[in-house]
């Protein structure tokens, strides 16, 4: 297994438990308490988890590119409601868009009104939230689980093939260098795929999500029409990104 795998399956396991040891990474992965222990300062280098003594934790708990099966979903919620509004102002009836999953584009999934609109998503927390909207046209690339995410080359393939007007789409950090990233490699082609397909690319993200990295980068902002944040993000940060060329919305 390469290192680069490695600590995808490292930041997998600790989305799930919070807290490894050295020997349960070594039995998991099959490589030697060194080889983990290597690992595992590469990833604090990153700013991405905390040493602790025998193994280690995550850096910043609350920064997911997927849902955790155990984690709430009422985290920033009043932050995520600011984002799901204004998001909702770009969407028009009998539009085509894209849902990526996360806890912030299901909470757009629950302001969604009962009306003509085709939503093209992976998340299985969207699809239950959009079933009973008879209106909607709920479409469903399939795929492998990946948590409440559904993930594999079919639905990349099969996305590609599509003509999405519009998608929204999350992120655990919102670097200016390092544009959007996530944690794990599972999702990178799908949301590649909602990138170079849509005709305009919504990252929603709420502000404590500016100025992080995580391991894998899957959009540069130029490649956003917007950014939209909630009234949290400090000026001076919005100011950054707007001289930077990226559009930002936040409420007033």
């Amino acid at each position: 297994m390469n290192p680069i795998r490695r600590y995808e399956n490292i930041m997998e396991l600790l989305l799930t438990h919070k807290e490894v040891t050295v020997a349960e990474l070594s039995e998991k992965l099959q490589v030697t308490g060194k080889t983990i222990r290597e690992d595992l300062t590469k990833l604090e280098e990153q700013g991405l988890i905390v040493r602790i003594h025998g193994g280690a934790m995550l850096a910043q708990k609350d920064q997911f590119g997927i849902l955790p099966s155990k984690e709430p979903l009422t985290k920033h919620a009043d932050e995520k409601s600011e984002i799901a509004e204004l998001a909702l102002l770009h969407i028009q009836p009998d539009d085509i868009i894209a849902l990526d999953g996360g806890s912030t584009t299901l909470e757009i999934a629950r302001k969604l009104a009962n009306e003509p609109l085709t939503v093209i998503t992976n998340d299985v927390y969207i699809i239950s939230e959009l079933a009973p909207k008879n209106n909607i046209r709920l479409v469903v690339p399939g795929g492998y689980r990946v948590r409440n995410m559904l993930a594999g080359p079919e639905s990349v393939d099969y996305v590609k093939q599509l003509n999405i007007q519009k998608a929204f789409v999350s992120a655990t950090g919102v670097h200016l260098e390092h544009g959007l990233s996530i944690y794990t490699g599972d999702l990178i082609d799908f949301k590649k795929a909602l990138v170079s397909t849509s005709r305009e690319v919504f990252a929603v993200a709420h502000h404590q999500k500016f100025g992080q990295t995580a391991l894998r980068t899957f959009a540069a902002l130029d490649e956003l029409t917007s950014i939209i944040t909630d009234q949290g993000l400090p000026a001076e940060t919005a100011g950054l990104f707007r001289n930077a060329g990226i559009s930002i919305e936040m409420p007033n």
